[in-house]
Formats: C-alpha cells, sequence, structure tokens
C-alpha cells in the first residue's frame, strides 16, 4: 500500500511539473515563420488537387468547402502536436475517429472518399515532414501525387462510371423485350444518359421495382433526383 501511495505521489507531483513547466507564455519564434511557408505551400497544392483536379470533373462545390477545411485543419493539428509532448498518432487516429463518425452519417462515394484521404495525406506530409524533409523532398512529394491524380483522372480514366439506386413503379416493362422502352423512361424521368441498368429486388405486392442505373458521371450534370 506504501509502495503504491508513493507511486501515485510521485506521477501526481511529475505531472504538476509538467503544467508549471507549460504554463509560461512564448510569445514568437523562428517556428512560425516555417509554419506560414509550409501553410501556404500546402494551400497551394491543395487548391491545385480540388479547384483544379477534382471540381471540373464531378462540379460538386459541396465537397470544396469541405475538403479544404479538413485540409487546413488537419495541417495545424500535425503542426501543433508535433510541438507538444503529445503523440501525433493518437491525435490522429481521434481526428480518424471522429471524421468517420461524422461522415458514416452521409453516404460518400468512393471517388470522395479516395479525395478525402489525399486531401489529408497531403496536408499530414506537409506539416510534419518541417524536420526531417528538405523542401526538394517535400516538393516532390506534393508534385508526384499532383501529376498522378491529373493522369489518373484526364487521361488514363476519362469515363468514370457511377450509379443509382431507383425505386421504379412500373414494373410492366422489366421483361426483356421492353428493355429498351424502360430505358427510355428512365432517362426521360431522370435527365440522365443511361449507359445500362440492372433489375434488382422486385415486390409484386406493392407493383415496384428496384433499379440500379449506371452512367457516365463525366459526360453530364450529376443528379440526385430519384424516382417514386
Amino acid at each position: 500500500m506504501t509502495q503504491l501511495f508513493n507511486f501515485i505521489f510521485f506521477q501526481l507531483k511529475k505531472s504538476a511539473e509538467i503544467i508549471t513547466d507549460s504554463t509560461s507564455i512564448i510569445w514568437f519564434n523562428d517556428d512560425f515563420y516555417m509554419l506560414l511557408l509550409r501553410f501556404a505551400i500546402n494551400l497551394f497544392f491543395l487548391t491545385i488537387i480540388i479547384r483544379y483536379l477534382y471540381y471540373p470533373k464531378t462540379k460538386r462545390k459541396d465537397y470544396l468547402f469541405t475538403y479544404y477545411l479538413i485540409g487546413t485543419i488537419t495541417f495545424f493539428l500535425c503542426f501543433g502536436l508535433k510541438k507538444l509532448d503529445i503523440d501525433t498518432g493518437m491525435g490522429l487516429g481521434l481526428f480518424a475517429i471522429f471524421g468517420i463518425i461524422r461522415y458514416r452519417t452521409d453516404a460518400i462515394e468512393i471517388k470522395e472518399m479516395t479525395y478525402l484521404f489525399l486531401i489529408i495525406g497531403i496536408s499530414v506530409v506537409n506539416a510534419l515532414g518541417a524536420n526531417k524533409l528538405s523542401m526538394a523532398e517535400l516538393g516532390t512529394i506534393n508534385f508526384s501525387v499532383v501529376i498522378l491524380t491529373y493522369i489518373l483522372e484526364y487521361v488514363w480514366l476519362m469515363k468514370h462510371e457511377t450509379r443509382k439506386t431507383i425505386n421504379y413503379e412500373r414494373i410492366d416493362l422489366i421483361t426483356p423485350d421492353k428493355y429498351e422502352e424502360m430505358k427510355a423512361d428512365l432517362e426521360k424521368r431522370t435527365g440522365l444518359a443511361i449507359n445500362r441498368f440492372d433489375i434488382g429486388k422486385i415486390d409484386f405486392l406493392n407493383d415496384t421495382a428496384l433499379i440500379r442505373v449506371f452512367y457516365y458521371a463525366d459526360e453530364q450534370e450529376l443528379s440526385d433526383y430519384h424516382v417514386n
């Protein structure tokens, strides 16, 4: 019991000393210039990826706001944690948990999730590479990511096929011989140039069927319309 008490007392004393040492306020140091420089670099490459690679393909303005703020917060979070006596992995783990909880409330396309991971990864590298990476190495990493993203988005993968699930009530058209008629009806209702579609679960009791329509999102305006 005495040893346990001494151990607890020692830990409390050590914690008090750490708190006392951390109460001294540092108004300015040379790391401030490094913060500004690396934040400018991070913001520059985020703008290339978000505004000039992602947005022209998707036209999703709602994700512009999300990506910019997540990239900025991630950068400042990592830059701040590396100057504190806190495990950076733990901090990023907590950030990831809260991010997953938030984004599990609404479905995100795989492409948008990939860009989200890309934004977080770039921001982490730009923030944590201050002491270990030179500017040449940091620039090489950022430019490599941008170039690879451009090649995959605009050169190799010109067409991005996506899908929507529709609750369709005209089950009289689900027979194979009326495929083209059903496709024309779906295109008229949704406003999409449908590439193909699959028939899922059929509910004869309510005269409805679940239809998965596939279309090239890069060739047309995205629509959130659902047929009832």
